[in-house]
């Protein structure tokens, strides 16, 4: 399975509801989560199948389907990372939770667990970033694919930019606004040690 599958699947089985296989009590959470699975049916041409034949197939499909907490969101077999993004309308941002995004996952990655790590013989995957925009009543409006490579700079520069905001953010912190007991209403800038 790889991407022209997913998009043969979407092209062939146009669904546009986008349903629920979650059991999160969160409704963001949720609607991600749904858009996750459906996701996991578009790449292993699940579609159509009982939960039971559902599951198996994505187990054929992929070797990590993922977590909540860490990336990517699924691997497929001897393939690609995957990771999918929901937002409400196509002028939302984009949440990149706690990690930039990445041109290419590296089993290197702290981020990533023990499973995803020991799923299958790699070192490094290409990523595929999807974005859907779901609404309210879980209607799939748009889907965008995009791989890691097109659409993320190096890791070097969001380092660079990581660094620059923790050096900034500890200047700052060395200063902070007193008010003076003596002077009413005066505010001086004083340096902390």
């Amino acid at each position: 399975m790889n991407i022209i599958d997913a998009i043969i699947n979407l092209v062939n089985n146009p669904v546009v509801g986008v349903k629920s296989h979650s059991q999160s009590n969160n409704r963001a959470n949720q609607a991600g989560d749904d858009l996750e699975e459906y996701v996991k049916d578009l790449f292993s041409g699940s579609f159509n199948l009982n939960e039971t034949q559902r599951i198996a197939q994505h187990a054929k499909a992929f070797s990590y389907l993922g977590n909540n907490s860490n990336p990517p969101d699924a691997m497929l077999r001897n393939g690609d990372a995957i990771e999918v993004k929901k937002i409400e309308s196509k002028d939302s941002a984009l949440a990149l939770n706690s990690s930039h995004p990445k041109s290419k996952l590296s089993i290197n990655d702290s981020m990533l667990t023990k499973a995803c790590k020991d799923a299958e013989k790699w070192e490094e995957k290409d990523i595929i970033y999807i974005v859907g925009v779901v609404d309210k009543k879980k209607n799939l409006k748009h889907l965008a694919m995009v791989y890691g490579t097109d659409y993320c700079a190096d890791a070097e520069c969001y380092l660079k930019i990581k660094i620059k905001l923790k050096t900034e953010s500890a200047t700052s912190a060395a200063y902070s606004l007193q008010k003076p007991k003596n002077w009413a209403g005066s505010t001086a800038l004083i340096r902390s040690t």
